[in-house]
Formats: structure tokens, C-alpha cells, sequence
């Protein structure tokens, strides 16, 4: 069921909602969050169609927040709300509004969808393009306890990890970090097999895909070992070599799809490495809801530091230099009859 609004408010939005439950005979609510997704015109119907589908494992209130650019001084300074409520099979196994914002009313999208909010159920917010530089200090991003953001979309991948490392706050995650979660699994699986300890370490994927700087940086991280990051032509993340003191580990995807590992003195084994969609990566993120404390200490690591010898893992005493000589040990004392003799 469909049911369009025009120049309307919250309120009308909510008997709106009411209205279309009990039209298709589900007056309860029966979702679990509610995920608010601010995009533009021309990325909204893939970013719904995303959550439509995560929403079958996720039932939840989907709100599209839209701004729409005025296009005379005129329409600038005239607010509106145009709204479509979806229930039903139009909304998958949840509810969906769509809110497009005219003028004035652009700059103040909290109050518009604060009204809309489910009562004492988790907010999400997606910015699947154009995300701000510091997403919980949004107006929008304030309301919620998780912020998705999207650094593959963005202009300057590097440029925009290195603003969300200084900006993060607990709750800020990234869906190019959520594309690495088999790479992550399958690398810590290898290394739970075998006792090699790692010295160095190859990561290969194609050029402006933050995924692979987020894979080096984690792996620089965890294995406190210096991380090269190598280009190639794709799809996405294609091969990780690590080099142990038993022989090389290499987990290699060249098609984006299926994957090879290989491990000193074990066959080669096929694992499916297959590069999932939007809504798989959504549906992801919405099974936690608290702060993932791994991604913002791959985060927070730095792409600067990739490729740096390891850092020291004992500091010398206080008051002692670095560089300072150990002391000789004492002479040990001659035998007591040889020293008679003499």
C-alpha cells in the first residue's frame, strides 16, 4: 500500500502510518529499529531498494531523508514536506517513508524525522553517499547509536579515512571495513593453523579501494609487523601475502569471486571469497549495535604508518637511554685451591 502526501507534517505522516496498518490488517508494530537513510535523488532507489531487502532480516522503519535543491531564490526561502508512506508488500517486512525537504526546512531534517523515530527501539543512520566528515556531530547522526558511512563512495578515499580516524566516536562505522569481514575471518583462520610467527606482510587490490588500506592498516594493527599496500587492477582486494618464518601464506582472489589459500606444506584450497551487495553489507551491520572497537583500532592506526618497520614492544627503563650499553657482568671469583697455589 502506497499512500502519497503532499506538503505535509510529521503528524500527518504518523496517522499516515497508522492509517496503512490497518488497512492491510497489522495494526501492531512489529519492528526492531528504526534506519534513516540520507542520500540524494539519484542514489535513493538503490539505497532502499538495499534496505528492503536487509529489512527481511532487520524489520525496521526505513526513512529516506531527501533534500531536494531549490531552484530559484524564491523556492529557497518556502519550506515543504512531500511524503510517501509504504506498507505492505511495497515496504518488504517493514515500513517505509520517504521524505523529500524543500527550502528551509533542509537544514533542520532532525525535526522532521525525531517525530517519526520508533519509541525505545536503536537508530541507525546510512550516508550511502556524502557523508559528513564527522558524522556524530550531525544533526542527524546525533540521534542515532550507530553511523554508517560509505568511504568507497567518496572522492578521495584516503583523504576521507584519514578525517574519519580524527573524527571517530564510538558507533561510526564503514561499510568498506564491513567488505573485508571474510577477508579478516579467513586470514585469522589460517593463522590459528599453523605456529609460524608473521614478518612482513603484502596486501594487493585495486587503487582507491579503501577496503585495502583498512585490511593493511588491521593487519599492521594486530600482527605489529611492517605492511606493504601493492596496486593492481581489481576487482576490489586481490591477494594478501604473509611472510612467516615457515614459508609464505597467501590468500589470492583474481576473479572477485572464488579464492585460493596457500600454506607452506598443505594443498591449496578454494574458498568462496564472493564480493557481496549493498544489502548484505547492510544486513551486516545491523546485527551489532554496539561500537566496534577492531575497526577504529585499524582506524585510528594510520595510512601514513603502512609499510614502517614494526615498533618495539618493550621500552627501556625509566632514566635509562634507549641506546645505553648493558653493564658487563662481574669476573667470577677464582677456585679457592688455585688461588693457594698462586
Amino acid at each position: 500500500m502506497k499512500i502519497d502526501l503532499t506538503d505535509t507534517t510529521s503528524s500527518k505522516i504518523n496517522k499516515a502510518l497508522v492509517q496503512g496498518r490497518r488497512a492491510i490488517g497489522t495494526p501492531a508494530v512489529g519492528m526492531v529499529l528504526t534506519l534513516v537513510i540520507v542520500t540524494d535523488e539519484e542514489n535513493a532507489y538503490d539505497a532502499l531498494k538495499a534496505a528492503n531487502e536487509a529489512s527481511r532480516e532487520h524489520p525496521s522503519r526505513t526513512l529516506v531523508v531527501i533534500r531536494r535543491a531549490a531552484r530559484s531564490p524564491r523556492d529557497r526561502t518556502t519550506s515543504r514536506l512531500d511524503a510517501e508512506v509504504r506498507v505492505g508488500v511495497e515496504a518488504g517486512t517493514g515500513e517505509t517513508v520517504v521524505l523529500r525537504l524543500y527550502g528551509e526546512v533542509i537544514n533542520h531534517a532532525q525535526s522532521v524525522v525525531l517525530p517519526l523515530l520508533l519509541p525505545d527501539a536503536p537508530v541507525v543512520v546510512w550516508w550511502p553517499v556524502n557523508a559528513p566528515l564527522d558524522p556524530s556531530n550531525d544533526p542527524l547522526g546525533s540521534l542515532a547509536q550507530r553511523r554508517v558511512t560509505d568511504t568507497y563512495a567518496a572522492e578521495q578515499p584516503i583523504h576521507e579515512l584519514a578525517a574519519r580516524a580524527e573524527a571517530y566516536h564510538p558507533g561510526d562505522t564503514d561499510l568498506s571495513w564491513t567488505r573485508i569481514t571474510p577477508w579478516r575471518s579467513m586470514l585469522a583462520a589460517a593463522l590459528d593453523q599453523v605456529t609460524c610467527k608473521v614478518t612482513s606482510v603484502e596486501v594487493e587490490g585495486e587503487e582507491f579501494n579503501p577496503s585495502c588500506e583498512l585490511l593493511a592498516m588491521w593487519l599492521a594493527d594486530r600482527l605489529n609487523v611492517p605492511v606493504k599496500r601493492s596496486i593492481s587492477t581489481g576487482p576490489g582486494l586481490t591477494s594478501v601475502r604473509m611472510e612467516t618464518d615457515c614459508g609464505p601464506i597467501v590468500l589470492g582472489r583474481s576473479d572477485g569471486s572464488l579464492a585460493t589459500l596457500s600454506v607452506q606444506g598443505q594443498p591449496d584450497r578454494a574458498v568462496a571469497l564472493k564480493r557481496r551487495e549493498t544489502a548484505e553489507l547492510i544486513a551486516e551491520e545491523l546485527r551489532r549495535l554496539d561500537p566496534d572497537d577492531t575497526y577504529a583500532s585499524a582506524l585510528k592506526f594510520g595510512v601514513e604508518r603502512l609499510g614502517e618497520p614494526a615498533s618495539q614492544t618493550t621500552a627501556p627503563p625509566a632514566g635509562q637511554p634507549a641506546d645505553e650499553p648493558k653493564k658487563a657482568a662481574p669476573a667470577k671469583k677464582a677456585p679457592a685451591k688455585k688461588a693457594a697455589a698462586k
